[in-house]
């Protein structure tokens, strides 16, 4: 007791350095080797060693509580949402009322964290994923996956992939029907380099708790369908250092893990300046819905010329602000999942995700999931419906194997001119088990 007492103690004084510490940056202010003291214990210390070594250098950019633009629908989905709902013994959200799981939810299922509540990960969880689903929302991007040494791109893939959500977007983009209780369903075709060109891996995400992921994979040269185990979720795309569950920033399905709360501290995240400032843009395509328009610029540290630092540092528009966040832990139930522990860093206002900390079966650091933040953003279509899209006009997915001295960055766009749609209503078909062998082809 007495050291569970002194732990407290220990967290609290240490929520109460970060707060007075990060108030010493103003906007503007580069943070790097000349004064990466100021950033101690706002970072993870994995992360502020390449600020130490000048591997990373971020400018300071304020990002308040109260600057935080969401939609009005998703605001009344929260406020109706409000007392509805709790967490079943499984970990999946049920109605209060009917002890049933609801067949639609818009806005925050949890619109206040109680964390002495002993479901409090699980709702901050869920929380976080609907937030993602809604402002997300369903998307076809055509992307790349770099392998990265500290000195430079090793290896690049591109893919396109796309993604259709039954639940927490916008009611005009469902699916009409759901028989099957999907949650979502994902497609993601390589294009190349040519040894992995038509190479695809489709999986369908259920509602129910007690169904694991349907995956399957299309390997061009065994030209065959494979179902694959779940499990392998948290094994490397491609050999890279990028899994499926690590999507965004976390997609391993919720019940799946037993998650504990840790706590709240004040951190530093990276940011987008473009998109803290409202200046990202993106364009209407009819029967497409809004393409993100990226400016033509570096956004990894090894695609400029001029940088001195680590080949993976997030550049360009990247910037740190301060938020407050929760931290919550997750095990997972399968013993053969690759990591025996991940630690999630979830805000506590917007609960986007920015670092997700993951420790091996015997607790041993083994690499950090680095996520960029945005706030969303308003755009109109030609006939004059708002929507609200995530604003971006960069991305920073950044695996660091801590062990093996390199990562893998994800997201960012095949080319500045690439499509990367959102809110597209999907014809099913294209995510049929049928279409991934022709998808593969």
């Amino acid at each position: 007791m007495r050291a569970l007492k002194r732990a407290v103690l220990a967290f609290i004084l240490a929520a109460t350095v970060t707060s007075a510490r990060a108030a010493d940056f103003e906007t503007g202010e580069m943070i790097d080797a000349n004064n990466w003291e100021k950033a101690k214990d706002l970072l993870p210390p994995e992360i502020l060693k390449h600020y130490e070594k000048g591997e990373y250098a971020n400018k300071f950019v304020d990002w308040p509580a109260e600057q935080n633009s969401d939609a009005p629908d998703f605001n009344a989905g929260t406020e109706a949402n409000a007392g509805q709902f709790t967490i079943s013994p499984d970990g999946t959200i049920i109605d209060k009322a009917t002890g049933k799981q609801p067949s639609y939810i818009i806005g925050l299922p949890f619109q206040t964290i109680n964390d002495k509540d002993p479901a409090a990960a699980y709702k901050i969880l869920w929380n976080y994923f609907y937030r993602w689903w809604y402002y997300s929302g369903n998307i076809y991007a055509e992307s790349q996956i770099n392998w990265m040494s500290p000195t430079g791109l090793e290896r690049r893939a591109d893919i396109h992939a796309s993604f259709a959500y039954y639940d927490g977007v916008p009611q005009d983009e469902l699916p009409d029907a759901n028989p099957d209780n999907f949650l979502y369903r994902n497609l993601a075709l390589v294009v190349g380099p040519a040894d992995l060109n038509g190479t695809a891996a489709l999986t369908w995400r259920y509602r129910d708790a007690a169904r694991r992921d349907s995956v399957w994979s299309y390997v061009p040269a065994l030209r065959r369908v494979r179902a694959v185990s779940p499990a392998n979720r948290s094994d490397g795309f491609l050999g890279s250092d990028e899994s499926p569950d690590d999507g965004p920033f976390f997609d391993g399905k919720v019940q799946d893990f037993k998650w504990t709360l840790v706590g709240q501290s004040d951190q530093l995240r990276i940011s987008e300046e473009t998109n803290l400032r409202g200046q990202a843009t993106a364009v209407w395509v009819e029967r497409k819905g809004w393409n993100a328009m990226w400016p033509d610029v570096p956004f990894l540290g090894y695609m400029d010329k001029n940088w001195k630092g680590i080949a993976w540092a997030p550049t360009g528009a990247a910037s740190l602000s301060k938020r407050r966040f929760w931290i919550i832990e997750g095990v997972p139930h399968d013993k053969y999942y690759l990591y025996g522990k991940l630690q999630l860093y979830i805000d506590t206002v917007n609960y986007t995700g920015a670092w997700v900390r993951k420790f091996g079966w015997k607790n041993e650091l083994l690499a950090i999931h680095q996520v960029l933040g945005w706030n969303p953003m308003t755009m109109t279509r030609p006939n004059g419906k708002v929507d609200y899209v995530q604003g971006s006009n960069q991305a920073f997915q950044c695996i660091e194997n801590l062990k093996l001295n390199r990562a893998t960055v994800a997201g960012i766009k095949s080319t500045p001119s690439a499509p990367f749609y959102a809110r597209i209503k999907f014809n099913p078909a294209v995510f049929d088990l049928d279409a991934l062998a022709r998808s593969g082809k």
